[in-house]
């Protein structure tokens, strides 16, 4: 027999959404168990016996999983539904399955992005105890000093937070159109966390693109492109 589970828990291993926005969908009344509206945080279930809605669809752990690498293009918001009616990931990835991003990328930061139903996954990629390595490659306005990329190297304020060491390194100058190219390479995902780094050195962010996350790479799939994982 199955143990209990609780329903946000559940529900986030279906690839409904992180376990934190699963939470806020059953406070909005959004998830039935056995027909019966759950509005109340701490509900458990068992798996197979007990019958969960998602907004009036059913909700099946049993679903075939399926890993998705996307090379985002900027202009796009990593969600899957925007209050403000922007262009989201979603309308550039169509599949029969309800995926959901692993972690998130800003709309105006392009590149490697890998969307799941597998929510047991998302859990394990976006915690910061697994310390996954995300490779992004920035241009600044300027030409960086080497003092400036040991400060980065070291860990640098962003505000309420000071990042941990990090590996950076220089790709290329350009004094006539001065600008840096420089590849930076973290396993924290504070929001803006890249950009907050650069900015703290006083430098402008031109472009921001994640080349990488781990092993896998977009460097052969065009902006806005996806293909299918074997994970």
């Amino acid at each position: 027999m199955q143990e209990e589970i609780r329903l946000q828990k559940y529900l986030a291993n279906c690839g409904i959404a992180s376990r934190r926005t699963c939470e806020q969908y059953i406070k909005e009344g959004k998830v039935q168990v056995n027909k019966k509206v759950v509005t109340e945080l701490g509900v458990k279930i068992i798996p197979g016996k007990d019958v969960v809605h998602f907004e009036g669809k059913k909700v099946d752990n049993n679903e075939k999983k399926v890993y998705i690498l996307l090379n985002k293009p900027i202009g796009y918001v990593t969600t899957v539904k925007d209050q403000f009616n922007r262009d989201t990931v979603m309308d550039l990835v169509k599949v029969k399955q309800r995926v959901v991003p692993c972690g998130r990328l800003d709309m105006y930061t392009s590149g490697a992005l890998i969307l799941t139903n597998d929510g047991e996954f998302v859990y394990k990629y976006t915690h910061p105890k697994n310390e996954i390595d995300k490779t992004y490659v920035v241009t600044l306005k300027g030409i960086i000093t080497k003092e400036e990329i040991e400060k980065l190297q070291k860990g640098v304020d962003i505000g309420i937070y000071i990042t941990r060491p990090a590996k950076v390194k220089i790709l290329k100058t350009d004094e006539e159109k001065n600008i840096s190219r420089v590849q930076i390479i973290i396993h924290e995902g504070k929001n803006r966390q890249v950009r907050k780094m650069c900015e703290s050195l006083g430098r402008k962010v031109l472009a921001l693109h994640r080349s990488k996350i781990g092993n896998i790479s977009v460097k052969d799939l065009p902006l806005g492109k996806w293909r299918y994982l074997d994970i």
